[in-house]
């Protein structure tokens, strides 16, 4: 039985900008998303901030006035962190750490923590701390504070650049001692995911907590740390899986998420060539979130930009037991439906109608409709399978599975 810990939160403030790219609804559900980061990286949101801006302030990011007022509340709440929705440069998060006298952090910085938190083989925390060392390779001069102190002149000239210079040295060479490192590891991989055989192979792809972890469990009976967090998987996990007659390998990838750092992009390569490397992919998707065909956008984006976006896919959407459509009264003749008052049932029939029934709706957690969704699953890996190895015979001859 796991002992009850307390567990201390930071106080912390979140600050975006709405912009003409980006309206006060979209600002606010980046906002949301943040303050879930901040959360599971433990952080307690006790505020948040918003200024319109067409653009952000090249200095500090938001307003002289924004920043006074941000300022005021930091010292009178005593908040420890800031965090910004989007990435700071290092000039800029120079500039508002010393006029906040705070730790200043942005989404990205925030990421970075939360997957240093989360990674527990030796691969991913050589992969995560590859992410850190570039994020602060071009922040280390902000970084010497204390050199600021120093003057020029007569008996002043100290040896803090060639400090820093130093220091730079350090980061470049362990950056390039890592990605060796990595390549090593990549050759592995690909030496094991080589060595698997005539098998199938199906991975789990889709957003950040949208249940990939908890669907992977009841599948393959393993046991896949799941928990209602963000980046609560980081480590790749393989496990052969059989349905019915028919064996396969099933893998649960990273999920993804909106304004994904670059260097983890890069640094997650191999993560990612699971996916590259895959032969069907099942997209879960939270359908009890508001904003999940953003998600789904987010998603097909990064398959996308690895190449892997005319793969075969199963779209799974998850959580059914969760989701609550909003309802219009009967006798309310102003209020327009929209897509926030689709039933389940007319989700269903639109997306049904889209993928030409590549589309399933079930609740990992409940097992519901989940005899539907192995035998689709069943039916896309058979066809791949017998496409493949016409010769390779199954475990059994047929296929049939009792409720």
């Amino acid at each position: 039985m796991i002992e009850q810990t307390d567990i201390s939160y930071e106080k912390t403030v979140l600050i975006g900008l709405v912009t003409q790219y980006q309206d006060e609804e979209k600002a606010q559900e980046y906002l949301d998303e943040l303050e879930f980061l901040a959360f599971t990286a433990g952080g307690e949101v006790l505020k948040r901030f918003t200024q319109k801006l067409d653009v952000p302030n090249p200095k500090t990011f938001i307003g002289t006035g924004k920043l006074e007022e941000v300022k005021n509340y930091v010292e009178e709440h005593g908040v420890g962190v800031v965090i910004f929705d989007d990435e700071l440069s290092p000039s800029q998060q120079k500039n508002i750490q010393r006029e906040l006298d705070c730790k200043v952090l942005d989404r990205t910085n925030l990421i970075l923590d939360i997957f240093a938190q989360r990674a527990q083989t030796s691969y991913a925390r050589t992969q995560v701390e590859l992410a850190q060392y570039q994020y602060l390779l071009p922040r280390l001069a902000g970084m010497w504070t204390h050199l600021e102190r120093q003057r020029g002149g007569i008996g002043m000239r100290g040896p803090g650049e060639t400090e820093i210079e130093t220091d730079r040295r350090i980061v470049r060479d362990r950056i390039a001692l890592l990605k060796d490192k990595l390549k090593k590891i990549d050759r592995q991989m690909d030496v094991q995911r080589g060595n698997r055989g005539s098998l199938v192979r199906v991975a789990l792809v889709g957003y950040t907590n949208v249940g990939k972890s908890t669907l992977m469990n009841v599948i393959s009976k393993s046991d896949v740390f799941a928990e209602n967090k963000l980046f609560a998987t980081l480590d790749t996990t393989v496990r052969k899986v059989v349905i019915g007659n028919l064996p396969f390998l099933l893998t649960d990838t990273v999920g993804f998420i909106r304004k994904l750092p670059t260097q983890l992009v890069e640094s997650f390569k191999s993560t990612l060539d699971e996916v590259r490397e895959a032969d069907l992919l099942l997209h879960v998707v939270d359908i009890s979130h508001p904003s999940f065909e953003h998600h789904i956008d987010s998603v097909n984006k990064i398959l996308e930009e690895i190449g892997s976006a005319d793969k075969p896919i199963i779209m799974v959407f998850n959580k059914i037991d969760a989701y609550e459509a909003e309802e219009i009264e009967e006798d309310d003749l102003m209020t327009e439906k929209t897509k926030a008052h689709y039933t389940l049932e007319e989700w269903r029939q639109t997306w049904m109608a889209k993928l030409n029934g590549d589309a399933i709706f079930i609740s990992a957690l409940n097992k519901e409709n989940f005899n539907e969704f192995r035998k689709l699953v069943y039916d896309k890996v058979k066809e791949i399978h017998t496409t493949r190895f016409p010769y390779n015979s199954f475990l059994y001859d047929e296929y049939t599975e009792e409720d």
